[in-house]
């Protein structure tokens, strides 16, 4: 039984990474009227995406790894 838990440990470690996900961005969106939330997903018909993402659900902090791929997908 030892050598079984053993192998199975092993495996499991020799298989097993790290995920690396990161939380899904937040955006700023522009009504119509001019009225702008913060959301991850459009709020609805009629509200545009502004370009810049954020990292917090208050669009305060700008995401610069996001700002930094953007740069360097619009020199390729």
């Amino acid at each position: 039984m030892k050598r079984f838990e053993l192998i199975a440990i092993v495996s499991f470690l020799a298989f097993a990474h790290p995920a690396g996900a990161r939380p899904a961005p937040w955006y700023k969106w522009q009504g119509a009227d001019g009225d702008t939330v913060c959301a991850q997903t459009s709020p609805g018909p009629g509200w545009v995406r502004l370009e810049v993402t954020y990292v917090d659900p208050r669009c305060m902090r700008r995401d610069i790894r996001a700002a930094g791929n953007a740069k360097a997908k619009s020199r390729k």
